[in-house]
């Protein structure tokens, strides 16, 4: 059995800073939504993966597994997005098990809104604070994160829309 290594000190300060660098900003963000859109950043992220999908719409499952969540607190969250007017969910033909989700032209509007305040916070609390530089180096350092944390690459990853890379 392989001796325990423990974090160094500066190995600790790191990961301490970090967990509080990623617990802040979600809070940040999902204040800004709810403050100036009305909408918790999980129904935000909800609306953004639809809106990207083919046709705008996904099965639940999909849905669930892109926002790492479980059925049953996406499906809490789609049945008030739904009483919302956003999405609409609704039975694969021929298939009633399959339920599916799409956003709706109301989903879109809210959506299209929010998108403005939410990119403004992003880039004031991320990318503004940051060289491109430490840019580079936080997409570099995401990137050998995902290859411990996936390594077979089953999690969805960004595709590039230029389609100038590759998924990251």
């Amino acid at each position: 059995m392989s001796q325990l290594r423990w974090l160094d000190d500066e190995e600790q300060r790191t990961w301490r800073t970090f967990l509080m660098a990623v617990h802040l900003l979600d809070a940040a963000l999902d204040r800004q939504l709810r403050h100036d859109s009305g909408m918790p950043h999980a129904y935000y992220q909800i609306l953004v993966m639809l809106s990207e999908a083919p046709g705008r719409e996904l099965t639940m499952t999909r849905l669930a597994r892109l926002l790492r969540s479980s059925p049953s607190r996406l499906s809490h969250a789609a049945a008030r997005l739904e009483a919302e007017g956003m999405i609409r969910r609704f039975k694969r033909p021929g298939d009633r098990r399959t339920t599916l989700v799409e956003i709706t032209d109301q989903g879109m509007k809210t959506l299209r809104e929010a998108a403005a305040g939410h990119v403004r916070e992003v880039r004031r609390l991320v990318f503004d604070v940051l060289t491109r530089e430490q840019v580079e180096q936080l997409h570099g350092i995401s990137e050998s994160m995902l290859g411990a944390l996936d390594p077979q690459g089953e999690e969805p990853r960004y595709v590039d829309p230029e389609g100038t890379g590759n998924q990251s």
